[in-house]
């Protein structure tokens, strides 16, 4: 069976540009393929968020991954911290990067177009995602439209380490994208992001859901007037309508007399519907923290299994013998 993997940092409760841009696609595939999925706290740090937020929004993560369906006996589920081998393997890769390759890189160039302040980390992001992807030797990597670069990132990391060292160790990944669903629009119109403080949360209380859907950006055009039916509003409710209903929608927006307001309303009610069952899962699992517990220390020794097996292929390659005088616990 071949193998997947992906991961979503803990920089909050997820919200609906990761479950279409990426966790659905996880569930969708988890009966087709060995998946393993993460919460990516290493890669959390280029935030340089506060630490109690960084333990709890960890755990959170982990509930919203259940929540959403992903089953543990099925996928494998853990912290990219409780495999420090990544970091590891990003050490050794970036050792073969080009300076200009990374400089081309889009999602840093966006970051700080949007006035995020560099640093370090955000700039080797791609190396570190590289290593999540390549200790597993995995095949498929469900990914946002944004990411698209990455994964050619890692591929072209893995080709020059194969070539340098004349040995195939590492398997060139493919993506995995959904177009119609690829990159999911924010409540201001940009790319949904935590970053960019535009999300809506799915599992939050209805209360702070509704807030945030109201909050939808959307012009002043008068009530009875006909307003752009390829607004904020529409875009959203796509996600959860059929085409003829999206297209009710908007030919309401043309016909006037339908405000911006009764349509956010009709997405609250859609996304309130469509979540129902895992809205009610997560609350059970916050209940029940044991469980989740249990969920991360089988994920993680499952990880480190097969991470270990590969950075031992890796560093005999290299010509490192420390880590592999080690006794080999797996």
């Amino acid at each position: 069976m071949k193998r997947s993997l992906s991961g979503i940092q803990p920089s909050g409760v997820l919200h609906l540009g990761n479950y279409f841009g990426a966790l659905k696609q996880f569930v969708d595939m988890q009966n087709n393929y060995e998946g393993l999925y993460f919460i990516a706290d290493y890669h959390s740090l280029t935030s340089q968020i506060n630490p109690e937020i960084l333990r709890k929004q960890s755990i959170n993560i982990v509930m919203d991954y259940i929540a959403a369906g992903l089953d543990p006996k099925k996928s494998t589920i853990f912290l990219q911290s409780s495999v420090p081998l990544h970091t590891e393997l990003m050490w050794i890769l970036s050792n073969l990067t080009p300076m200009a390759l990374l400089e081309r890189g889009h999602a840093y160039k966006d970051k700080i177009a949007k006035g995020v302040k560099p640093n370090v980390g955000l700039f080797n992001y791609p190396v570190l995602m590289a290593s999540d992807i390549l200790i597993y030797d995995t095949d498929l990597v469900p990914v946002g439209k944004d990411q698209k670069q990455h994964i050619e990132f890692t591929r072209d990391f893995a080709t020059r380490f194969n070539e340098f060292y004349d040995k195939e160790i590492f398997k060139l990944p493919d993506a995995l994208i959904l177009d119609t669903v690829a990159t999911v629009v924010g409540t201001d119109g940009d790319k949904m992001s935590k970053s960019y403080g535009n999300i809506i949360n799915m599992y939050v209380p209805e209360k702070e859901l509704k807030k945030q859907v109201m909050s939808i950006v959307t012009d002043s055009t008068p009530l009875e007037k006909p307003k752009n039916p390829d607004n904020n509003i529409t875009k959203l409710y796509s996600l959860f309508s059929t085409e003829k209903e999206l297209n009710i929608m908007k030919e309401k927006f043309l016909a006037g007399n339908y405000g911006y307001g009764h349509a956010k309303k009709e997405l609250l009610e859609r996304i309130l519907d469509y979540f129902k069952e895992q809205r009610e899962t997560r609350f059970k699992l916050e209940n029940n923290l044991d469980y989740v517990n249990k969920i991360l220390k089988e994920g993680s020794y499952r990880a480190n299994e097969i991470a270990s097996k590969k950075m031992k292929e890796v560093r005999e390659v290299v010509g490192l013998i420390g880590g592999n005088l080690w006794k080999n616990i797996f």
